[in-house]
């Protein structure tokens, strides 16, 4: 089980929190238990367990003069090194400040005149997805950062990687998603070794994602998606397939 701790010193956005979140948690029947409301930073610490994996819900701006968000944030890093915080703010453009703490937050939820309720169990649902995807071994997810949040892909997912139009920027597509995000394609194909083939300067497919191969007009089929093929290509498939092809 694993524990969910709020902080937030508006009550009435606290409680459309909880509320969400244990009506999600019953719904789904998530393994998961909201341990500590609390509207101060102090009481959520008392209540935090150390060294146990948490998800914390906590508003950026408390009205306390010891701690805002942030600092609060820093001090759960340090205590739960892998725990998954929300921050929930009034203000759209604070996301940048996380990455100056290296909080690496997992959502941001912006107050505004709709209830709050629904982002949240939005959120938690995500939550729930990602700890699914880590219960892999470690080495059979992608993790990658996409604008604000860090996700975790399995790579039996992934049908391949093109470089995209903006520079430093790659896609990752699977049979329904494509997501955009900062990377090399020539870094991936480092870290990911044998089982993605460069079949060319702008494509790096799974080589068990492969469908179809047409040598003659250089192209190949992974997933349904249609994939350019390289001279060299060419040479890694025939080296992947023991000279098959």
């Amino acid at each position: 089980m694993i524990g969910i701790y709020l902080c937030d010193d508006d009550d009435n956005v606290r409680c459309q929190i909880r509320t969400a979140l244990e009506q999600k948690i019953l719904v789904e029947n998530y393994d998961m238990k909201i341990l500590c409301s609390a509207a101060h930073a102090q009481g959520l610490l008392d209540a935090a367990e150390n060294g146990k994996r948490g998800i914390y819900f906590l508003d950026v701006d408390l009205k306390d003069e010891q701690w805002d968000g942030f600092r609060l944030g820093c001090e759960l890093r340090r205590r739960d090194p892998h725990g998954i915080l929300v921050y929930i703010t009034g203000y759209g453009d604070l996301a940048w400040r996380t990455f100056q703490y290296h909080l690496e937050a997992f959502d941001y939820i912006v107050k505004g005149p709709e209830p709050i309720g629904p982002s949240a169990s939005q959120c938690l649902e995500e939550i729930h997805a990602r700890l699914l995807a880590e219960r892999q071994a470690p080495s059979e997810t992608f993790t990658l950062r996409t604008g604000d949040m860090i996700r975790h892909v399995p790579l039996n997912d992934i049908l391949f990687f093109e470089t995209a139009p903006a520079p430093h920027h790659v896609f990752l597509y699977t049979s329904n998603s494509r997501i955009d995000f900062l990377g090399s394609l020539n870094e991936l194909d480092m870290q990911l070794g044998d089982r993605f083939i460069r079949t060319h300067r702008a494509y790096l497919v799974a080589a068990d994602k492969i469908d179809t191969i047409d040598l003659k007009h250089n192209r190949l089929w992974a997933g349904g998606h249609e994939c350019m093929l390289s001279r060299a290509g060419k040479v890694k498939l025939r080296r992947k397939t023991g000279g098959a092809l």
